[in-house]
């Protein structure tokens, strides 16, 4: 996918530039910080997928993204440090908006939307994997391979049947990036696969030998838990 930033402010579009680099199907291919030479470059050059700012000197994101004549070819993610326009910018169907200061995980689980949402458009299906970030690589991993996560520290260990990959993140991030439809929270430190789940007790879960606990606080989200094969 190509896209384009536009930001009032150059600290912000080094981060995006940061975490764009990290998506391998991302092509970040120009950042501006005049909204009248980002719309000038758009007139000029094909891009799908737009990360705009929302409160800027000149012109707002919203009315950036307003004054487009072809506005609804673009996939949109506002990027702001104001909550109060979130209504707004999915009224102009933005496909995530993204709170300052803002992390990886949460991009990339933005990126993944638009991905899909580009998919889409072009008759494709979503993708069946994502990116973790371990040390400084960022690994391939397929969703049906986790079986699950496990928090440890400041870490979280995505645990496949042999093999897991280390990464510094949150749980909160972790549901950010994998599909919630798949997946489960059972724990403040546990997130399994539902298909991997062999048995399903009142206060533990059984994923490929391992017992896994099950919290008081989601013991109810389990209830009536449907498995697929």
């Amino acid at each position: 996918m190509k896209a384009i930033a536009l930001d009032d402010e150059p600290l912000a579009l080094e981060i995006v530039k940061s975490h764009a680099s990290k998506i391998p199907w991302l092509k970040l291919e120009a950042c501006f910080t005049d909204a009248f030479k980002a719309m000038e470059y758009l007139q000029n050059n094909p891009v799908d997928l737009l990360f705009l700012d929302i409160k800027m000197p000149d012109i707002s994101g919203l009315d950036f993204l307003s004054g487009l004549h072809n506005k609804n070819s673009y996939i949109v993610i506002f990027t702001t440090a104001y909550s109060e326009h979130a209504v707004k910018s999915f009224e102009l169907d933005a496909v995530d908006y993204l709170l300052k200061p803002f992390s990886l995980a949460r991009f990339m689980k933005a990126c993944g939307k638009a991905l899909e949402l580009h998919n889409a458009r072009k008759g494709k299906e979503e993708p069946e994997f994502c990116f973790i970030k371990t040390g400084y690589e960022q690994v391939k991993v397929f969703y049906d391979q986790i079986l699950y996560v496990e928090a440890e520290g400041n870490y979280l260990s995505f645990i496949l049947p042999e093999i897991k990959h280390l990464s510094r993140m949150t749980m909160a991030e972790a549901e950010q990036l994998l599909p919630m439809d798949r997946f489960i929270r059972i724990h403040r430190s546990y997130i399994v696969n539902i298909r991997k789940i062999d048995i399903i007790e009142r206060s533990q879960l059984t994923v490929a030998g391992k017992a896994l606990p099950v919290g008081e606080a989601y013991r109810q989200a389990i209830q009536g838990l449907s498995l697929k094969s």
